[in-house]
């Protein structure tokens, strides 16, 4: 039985962190018509290829694991696929030259050397443990996005900027992983999770708090896209596999 809840829980698991990679197709479409990235930032996608190369490489290394593995590979396709975009559609030559290498330092460059002195110098132990804490610490950091988006509804007592689809999928996300982790006494995928989890609990908190339906309708087109769009700072764990909450679309510096 308890094989088989793993079974159920890894597979709902690859599905929701499915959905959460998928969110941001959307804003990809929006910037292959307009043929410019316009004021988006491309350091959210890299982070999150980044995280997911890591939970694929903890997902292959660490036994009976492969449910871990098949979800981040998907989202290691779809965030290749994104920054090819970015690239393409880079509204400045200034933006893809930082893009471009950015990528090449955190993309290959670092996960390359990381996971080739680790498999050549150290024991699979070492290598499950390594590939673990890595995949933790970088969805930890993706946790910490909803904060933001928290204070901003807070600040404003309005759930304008959060929206509840978003946040639930995320929630849903954190909840079933963390489920997982607790199923296969795994704390790297159980930190993260955990944390995700609660942060979508309060944050869904908030959304009943704040949420004005009369308000609703005057939420422009253009504003409604942007919520869609949110989900670009996020790293589910497994981005974070896993899940985080929305944030707004970061804008270009400088």
């Amino acid at each position: 039985m308890a094989i088989s809840l793993i079974f159920i829980f890894g597979l709902l698991g690859n599905i929701t962190t499915g959905l959460v990679y998928l969110s941001t197709v959307k804003t990809f479409w929006h910037i292959v018509q307009r043929r410019s990235t316009e004021e988006f930032e491309s350091f959210p996608y890299i982070s999150k290829l980044l995280n997911a190369y890591f939970w694929v490489w903890y997902g292959v290394v660490k036994p009976n694991s492969v449910l871990v593995a098949t979800v981040n590979g998907f989202g290691v396709v779809l965030e290749i696929i994104y920054l090819i975009i970015f690239l393409v559609f880079a509204s400045t030559p200034r933006m893809r030259a930082k893009t471009g290498i950015l990528v090449g330092i955190l993309d290959v460059v670092f996960p390359g050397v990381v996971v080739l002195v680790t498999q050549l110098k150290f024991d699979r132990d070492v290598q499950i443990e390594v590939s673990g804490f890595l995949s933790l610490c970088f969805s930890m950091v993706a946790y910490a996005s909803p904060l933001s988006a928290m204070k901003t509804v807070v600040m404003t007592k309005s759930v304008e900027y959060m929206p509840f689809l978003l946040s639930f999928i995320l929630f849903v996300n954190g909840a079933v992983w963390t489920v997982y982790a607790v199923l296969t006494k795994d704390l790297f995928i159980g930190i993260p999770n955990g944390s995700g989890f609660f942060l979508g609990t309060a944050q869904l908190v908030l959304y009943a708090m704040y949420w004005k339906p009369n308000k609703s309708s005057s939420i422009s087109k253009e504003t409604t896209n942007d919520l869609e769009d949110v989900l670009q700072h996020h790293q589910p764990l497994i981005t974070s596999n896993s899940s985080s909450s929305p944030i707004l679309p970061e804008k270009r510096q400088g």
